[in-house]
């Protein structure tokens, strides 16, 4: 984000201001702030927001997405959280592929829904490795809203250090109303990657899929494989396995090391820019601001049969 709209830092009176980890905010920290009774959405205080989306299986054996709504309504969420929906009202739903960035007008509504506002300090958290609290907080940020961060390790941290759960729904606050402007340089679409390739415009690619469909031996997209010249980052490693925390700075630089001291700006992607929104993260926690994310990703890009893809060859008996 290299232009004159580039985001700043959260404002100086947010609770969020003294994390430890800028974008990231740990079970400690965030279980201080709760037990401080001064504090309330809409005031300076903490809305937390549960974004998980679940992956099941579909009726033709290929991998469908599920609100975690009932999830969250029956085994339980951080006290006071509530739930933010990405596969409707944070997507746009007239688009052909899932997870397709909403307008700015659908984007207000829905953060104004959950009761934010300019004032409000918002921590999102999931129940997986974090690409959907990533994918909701790239979201945020993109449309104006810095005060922002990721629990880091997520509900499974939360809930395995035996914190409190609160089962059943929590009504939003009201909300003065959000106004989202749209920021340049958050978005990169297939004709900056077309620009890329061709060496039109300099950019590394990186993307978060897990590894075996960045080869190309397996998934479920027509055609199979990753645009060339990519770098690969799986989502899933980048958090520590025993904790599901994200990875130390260190860690995060030797496993990004390439794309982390590349000079030229970085596209990350993936199948739908859920994963790719993850390795914007880290990349964000490394000091990057020059990230983009290909919205599309390779639910676009697969399916245009003029635009390459590579399959890197196994060695199968």
């Amino acid at each position: 984000m290299t232009s004159i709209d580039s985001p700043s830092p959260p404002r100086s009176s947010s609770p969020l201001a003294a994390t430890a980890r800028r974008h990231l905010i740990g079970t400690d920290e965030l279980a201080a702030l709760l037990a401080d009774a001064d504090r309330a959405p809409g005031t300076g205080g903490v809305l937390v927001v549960d974004a998980t989306v679940l992956q099941v299986a579909g009726f033709d054996g290929h991998p469908a997405y599920v609100t975690g709504h009932e999830q969250y309504l029956v085994n339980g969420h951080v006290p006071g959280a509530v739930f933010a929906d990405l596969l409707e009202e944070f997507s746009d739903a007239a688009s052909p592929f899932p997870f397709t960035r909403p307008t700015a007008e659908q984007f207000a509504l829905a953060a104004a829904t959950l009761g934010v506002d300019a004032q409000t300090s918002v921590v999102i958290y999931d129940d997986a490795v974090g690409q959907w609290a990533s994918r909701l907080w790239w979201l945020f940020r993109s449309f104006g809203h810095d005060d922002v961060a990721v629990l880091d390790g997520g509900l499974r941290k939360w809930a395995a250090e035996k914190r409190p759960l609160e089962i059943g729904h929590v009504a939003p606050s009201a909300s003065q109303g959000f106004e989202a402007s749209t920021r340049h340089g958050f978005w990169a679409d297939k004709d900056r990657v077309d620009r890329a390739l061709a060496g039109h415009e300099p950019a590394t690619l990186l993307c978060g899929l897990p590894p075996r469909e960045f080869t190309g031996e397996t998934g479920h997209r027509p055609r199979l494989g990753h645009i060339p010249g990519s770098l690969s980052a799986p989502a899933s490693r980048l958090v520590d396995r025993q904790t599901n925390a994200f990875l130390d700075d260190d860690a995060l630089r030797a496993l990004l090391s390439d794309a982390v001291t590349s000079p030229a700006p970085v596209v990350t992607y993936c199948a739908g820019g859920v994963a790719a929104a993850a390795d914007a993260l880290a990349l964000a926690l490394l000091g990057r601001d020059d990230v983009a994310l290909y919205d599309g990703s390779l639910n676009e890009w697969a399916a245009d049969e003029t635009r390459p893809l590579v399959v890197i060859a196994t060695n199968a008996d």
